[in-house]
């Protein structure tokens, strides 16, 4: 399976290192495909780099991976994503990261929907830090959880599968309206992992029946 993933920066980096490892084709979307480029030659043999347009082209699975103000300006860049899996990994936190821009009757799930109507979205990754993914997507020795919502259920699918593979715990949460529960559940991890001193391992690795 080919992915693309929208964006260069930490979880960029550790969600394309963690995938080209388990043996999919990566394809790093920057609006500076240069930039794109030279990011990738870090990541090894099978990430590549690319403009948003040409790296959401060449994947049926899309990862946004951008801070979520961008996320207008960069699905657009991208040509709308019409037929696409959008998985999205983005939480609206505040610049301070201690609390949401939205919520409650929304989530940026549910927005991102609305900023690319005709792909099918899916809320997957947002409580995983970017130094759980550059530790092989591990808390401790401990596969971390991804939690997926989404209101198609063969993306839905499609999204654990994908990482599953990757060597992550998937737990289905239901449609995407369970994105107002998975964001702030990224901010709770903030708060604990950051604010409250505990480090990235305070990052869910739920106990479930499988």
């Amino acid at each position: 399976m080919n992915v693309s993933i929208l964006g260069t920066g930490n979880m960029a980096k550790g969600l394309a290192a963690v995938l080209s490892k388990s043996g999919f084709a990566v394809t790093l979307g920057s609006r500076d495909a240069a930039k794109a480029r030279e990011t990738a030659a870090t990541l090894g043999a099978t990430v590549s780099g690319a403009s948003l347009k040409d790296a959401a082209a060449k994947s049926d699975v899309v990862i946004l991976a951008v801070p979520f103000a961008a996320a207008a300006e960069t699905i657009a860049a991208a040509g709308g994503l019409a037929g696409k899996v959008l998985v999205d990994i983005t939480n609206p936190l505040t610049a301070d990261y201690m609390g949401l821009t939205i919520g409650h009757s929304t989530s940026a799930a549910e927005e991102i929907r609305k900023l690319a109507p005709k792909a099918k979205v899916v809320k997957a990754f947002n409580t995983v830090f970017a130094s759980v993914l550059s530790a092989g997507g591990k808390v401790g020795a401990t596969p971390a959880t991804v939690f997926i919502a989404g209101d198609d259920e063969t993306a839905n699918q499609a999204v654990a599968e994908l990482a599953a593979k990757a060597g992550f715990n998937t737990l289905q949460a239901g449609g995407l309206k369970q994105a107002r529960y998975l964001e702030p559940l990224a901010g709770l991890n903030i708060v604990l992992g950051y604010g409250k001193g505990h480090g990235t391992d305070i990052a869910p690795a739920w106990l479930f029946a499988a």
